[in-house]
């Protein structure tokens, strides 16, 4: 099997994992469970502690002592036994507790995959910027074939979801221990002479407004479907295809980011990684602004194309990131500068978002007995954009690039 192909088969199990229950656990948990709101932030944050130190630890060790695509598989199957275990919870602790530990075990692999398919493409001689995108994009069709398969299925209801996610990542470890061991190419490294750059302070704002991004990213996540289903109590709307199926309405955001990734290379060889991630976010206030005043009747279109738009707020940050980073460190740090970024994005960043968008929620959009109201559902959507908007204007002030870094 080729070096293309492997990526290819990893990338789409990676993010189908993911994909099979991230954006319908909330319909679980209340439909199903009928677990309290309140709690239900705090299933997010289990990915953000678990991005605190995982990514940053494994990328030590992977860039040390265990080859990165075997440390890579190990994480995959105890993850996958470990979600498996969480569908069984009987208490919202329970829950919290057993899917922190499957976190614990999946938020590394995030960078662990980025790492090993810079490798792999680096040993073969390819342009990593060049070629990464169009690999990465079956990441991103995996993630929407799990969402189409979990709605289309109802196992957004059933536990049947956390099965097929914990099935799918178990594959993924036993696969990944095919690969050429990743190691060969840090030793050619070490070889030639090649010295570990030290992290210079413009990749150190970066990696600050990464949290900054990665908290809006979380929004999304924790709060789209749930908007969705909040039209089900409004006669006009409860038939509608996006109460019924919201999963799928979903996924075209990750059917746009598909189109949106091919695009990287072209954007950040020809305006340069500051102006792409200002274009995400740009991205990110429109995203939010349309699904604030959209609705499933006449403001579809809104809640379409805020969809479509996640493409672009989406990859031009998450993926081109990556890229930045790869390209700012030498690769005997390679792993562990992934391992940095996932700790800012899905680590500091989803738990900011989680804890600051919770507080926000239960202060001044929730009503009594623990239930956001509609109107109030709006103006979180709206917030979130002045949100976005504040770090876009405080980016373009401060960030200064280095064309130099990507060409």
């Amino acid at each position: 099997m080729g070096v293309r192909l492997r990526i290819i088969v990893m990338m789409f199990l990676q993010y189908f994992i993911w994909g099979a229950w991230l954006i319908t656990v909330g319909v679980w948990w209340f439909n199903t469970k009928g677990w309290p709101a309140s709690n239900f932030g705090a299933i997010f944050s289990t990915m953000g502690i678990a991005s605190l130190f995982m990514p940053t630890l494994s990328g030590i060790i992977a860039d040390k002592f265990i080859n990165a695509e075997k440390l890579y598989g190990i994480f995959h199957i105890l993850g996958g036994v470990c979600l498996i275990w969480a569908s069984v919870s009987l208490t919202p602790l329970e829950f919290f507790v057993r899917i922190l530990i499957a976190m614990c075990f999946y938020m590394p692999t995030l960078a662990l995959a980025n790492s090993v398919a810079y490798s792999l493409l680096e040993m073969k001689g390819l342009d990593i910027v060049k070629v990464f995108p169009s690999l990465r994009v079956f990441g991103t069709i995996g993630f929407i074939v799990a969402m189409w398969g979990v709605g289309l299925l109802h196992l957004d209801e059933t536990s049947g979801m956390f099965y097929l996610a914990g099935i799918s990542a178990i594959v993924l470890g036993i696969y990944s221990f095919t690969f050429p061991k990743c190691s060969r190419f840090k030793q050619m490294a070490v070889q030639e002479g090649v010295k570990g750059k030290i992290f210079s302070k413009r990749l150190v704002i970066f990696f600050f407004f990464s949290v900054l991004l990665g908290a809006a990213l979380q929004l999304t996540n924790a709060y789209g479907a749930i908007f969705l289903h909040s039209f089900h109590s409004m006669s006009q709307y409860s038939n509608s295809v996006c109460v019924k199926y919201p999963s799928i309405i979903l996924s075209i955001s990750q059917i746009s980011e598909t189109v949106m990734i091919l695009f990287i290379p072209f954007f950040l060889s020809r305006f340069g990684i500051k102006k792409v991630i200002m274009l995400s976010m740009v991205a990110w206030i429109f995203r939010f602004l349309l699904f604030g005043f959209g609705n499933p009747g006449s403001g579809l279109w809104m809640i379409i194309l805020s969809c479509i738009i996640y493409g672009v707020a989406f990859d031009f940050f998450i993926v081109s990131g990556s890229l930045y980073t790869e390209k700012c460190v030498a690769v005997t740090q390679r792993s562990r500068a992934q391992g940095i970024y996932q700790l800012m994005v899905n680590g500091i960043g989803a738990i900011l978002g989680s804890l600051v968008s919770g507080w926000v929620i239960s202060r001044f959009f929730m009503l009594p007995g623990d239930v956001i109201h509609f109107q109030g559902i709006h103006g979180v959507w709206v917030t979130f954009s002045l949100y976005a908007l504040v770090i876009a204007v405080v980016f373009w002030m401060i960030f200064k690039e280095d064309k130099s870094i990507i060409k």
